[in-house]
């Protein structure tokens, strides 16, 4: 029976394709991009950020007058509350934050798919701020999603950060005035904000990506991406399951799901080459004794690599015999964790011999446990699909052994890739049909600058900042723009970690947002930021402003550190983010993220001083006192 509100408007999906092509015809034009049609049964995929949880005690968001405050951050994450925290109790500042989703947490709010946890042990996942933690305790080493949730409940227990966030307020639209020297910031429920500083704290991986795959929007079945993933959960059991990609979250997926589907096939562009996370549970006891040492613990992460509490070793690859390698690598393997990865020969992401030898035992050690010559050949190669350690691994517990089960298979996409999605599966290239109920869209994220270019921010001459990043990515110390006054953002494009003095072998290569940890990044950048504003308002400088010679300047020291480095010659979203349209690899080239190490933060690349650059540019221009 015709449903529609509008008279003589019931047509068949059929009926109303043949108009469409009508029309097309009519205006000559081609009808092969016009969209298919959603059947009767299919469902509607979220990919908007309205949460169904119940919202927490922030400001509410009934009719909301302007507001006027010295800062806004947006995004209640790790470095939005760091940031709220410090600036309001430490600067005495007027400090509000929009946030989007309905809860602080940042990526914890949206992340409840299942098997979701954190890939960095405690304490390093932490806040160094030693009122949370004094009387906080972890049930284990590498903590899941609902842990985290209750952990920044206890955050706001000790902080009182939430009357201060306006919560499910999406920034749409932001510019600078220049009588005021103040940001005007709208939300999409109507709210507008005006502040002297604005910071941008919404993570590196605030824009969902989708695919755009034939027929998506036909299937009948049960679709999620991971981010939207519903908080009652998803019942797997007897279900047939696809997850599409193999990210950290796409294996925390498999890994979970194969325990309990009828059957899960998991389609894989590129290999994850995951270490093993040798998870383990923490007493409260064990606990109360090491935070006699925390104090020190917390300093000294500033002085490695990417944040952990090891660092390389000072030898390298070819220094040890193979059978001391071998004893070495060993070791590492068995102690879990990144250690495998970053506490290894300081040669391993530079020298091309050195590499192979880490990856040659990767493969020995995972090839291992994957009984099946197919699956082990797709998901273990013996050649390496790039060099090892220039993409992230993922942690896993019992990944690979689920593929020992007849009703666990793996899909390689970038030999027979995903052609159309259907109402009842996936077909793909060699023309077989993946018949499933449930299809997990790990496909991750537009990287480090999808968040930012998806706010309506304007420059001071009216110029979106998705224009001017349009051919590359431009800004200083991954942290400040030129044509964005005292705006400031968080683990973004080109981001900066403390450096050590000299970039060379001896002083191993530097890691980019994708190689620290959240906390351990956003408290050296959020100090760094905090430290900028507290220098304007002692001496009186109204406005700051990175200059275009600075941001060139370090675009160059950008390319030639990760030019030194094994990076390069790897395509991942760290460097180019190829999943990602419109981008072209070409573009993408100049889309790189530091390769900073955190490893002391007063250094060339991050001063004390945070107007100065290399201890002789001036960095910041148009400083109006």
């Amino acid at each position: 029976m015709c449903k529609s509100p509008f008279k003589n408007l019931c047509l068949t999906q059929t009926q109303i394709s043949q108009s469409l092509h009508a029309i097309a015809a009519q205006l000559g034009v081609q009808t092969a991009s016009l969209p298919s049609l959603p059947t009767s049964k299919a469902k509607v995929l979220r990919k908007d950020l309205a949460g169904s949880n119940n919202l927490s005690n922030g400001i509410s968001n009934g009719t909301t007058p302007e507001i006027e405050t010295d800062v806004l951050i947006v995004g209640a994450g790790f470095g939005g509350v760091y940031l709220l925290h410090r600036l309001r109790d430490e600067l005495g500042l007027n400090v509000k934050c929009f946030e989007a989703g309905k809860d602080l947490g940042g990526i914890w709010h949206w992340n409840c798919y299942p098997g979701a946890r954190v890939d960095s042990p405690i304490p390093v996942y932490e806040y160094s701020l030693g009122k949370v933690w004094k009387n906080w305790t972890w049930s284990c080493k590498y903590p899941g999603w609902r842990e985290l949730r209750r952990y920044f409940d206890h955050v706001e227990e000790q902080l009182q950060v939430k009357k201060d966030v306006h919560f499910d307020s999406t920034v749409v639209g932001s510019e600078w005035d220049a009588k005021k020297e103040q940001w005007i910031v709208r939300s999409e429920d109507g709210k507008v904000a005006r502040c002297k500083y604005f910071i941008l704290a919404t993570g590196f991986a605030a824009k969902r990506h989708f695919p755009d795959w034939k027929g998506l929007d036909t299937f009948e079945g049960t679709m999620h991406h991971s981010s939207f993933w519903p908080e009652e959960d998803v019942d797997v059991t007897g279900k047939k399951v696809a997850v599409i990609g193999t990210g950290s979250t796409g294996i925390q997926i498999a890994q979970e799901c194969a325990k309990k589907a009828a059957t899960l096939t998991v389609f894989q562009r590129t290999p994850n080459l995951c270490l093993p996370m040798q998870q383990s549970t923490l007493t409260k006891d064990e606990q109360a004794e090491r935070k006699k040492d925390y104090e020190q613990f917390f300093r000294h992460r500033l002085t490695t690599f990417a944040g952990f509490s090891f660092d390389f070793v000072d030898k390298n690859t070819a220094d040890d015999t193979p059978e001391e390698r071998e004893k070495f690598f060993e070791k590492l393997w068995q102690n879990g964790g990144f250690e495998f990865w970053l506490a290894t020969y300081k040669d391993m992401l530079f020298d091309t011999t050195a590499n192979r030898h880490a990856y040659d035992f990767w493969a020995k050690k995972v090839r291992a446990r994957i009984n099946d010559p197919i699956k082990r050949d797709i998901l273990a190669p013996l050649e390496p699909p790039h060099a090892f350690g220039t993409k992230r691994p993922s942690l896993e517990q019992d990944f690979y052994e689920q593929f020992n089960n007849p009703h666990i298979n793996v899909v390689d996409v970038k030999a027979n890739p995903i052609v159309e999605v259907k109402p009842k599966g996936i077909l793909t290239a060699d023309g077989t049909f993946h018949e499933v109920d449930l299809i997990a869209l790990a496909t991750g994220f537009d990287s480090v600058t999808g968040g930012m270019k998806n706010m309506g921010l304007l420059d001071v001459n009216g110029v979106p900042l998705a224009e001017k990043w349009r051919t590359g990515t431009w800004s200083y110390l991954g942290m400040a723009c030129a044509g964005y006054p005292n705006m400031f953002f968080l683990y973004g494009a080109q981001v900066i970690f403390p450096m050590p003095q000299h970039y060379t072998q001896a002083n191993p290569p530097q890691g980019p947002t994708a190689f620290s940890n959240g906390p351990t990044c956003v408290e050296v950048q959020g100090g760094w930021i905090i430290d900028a504003i507290a220098k304007m308002r002692k001496e009186g400088i109204r406005t700051v402003e990175a200059t275009k010679e600075a941001e060139e300047e370090w675009r160059k020291n950008v390319t030639e550190l990760s030019d030194k480095t094994l990076f390069p010659g790897t395509n991942s979203w760290v460097r180019f983010p190829s999943l990602i349209p419109p981008f072209s690899r070409a573009v993408l080239l100049r889309l790189r993220i530091y390769h900073g190490s955190i490893s002391s933060f007063h250094s060339p690349f991050l001063p004390s001083d945070p107007f100065e650059f290399h201890k002789h540019n001036k960095a910041m221009a148009d400083a109006d006192r």
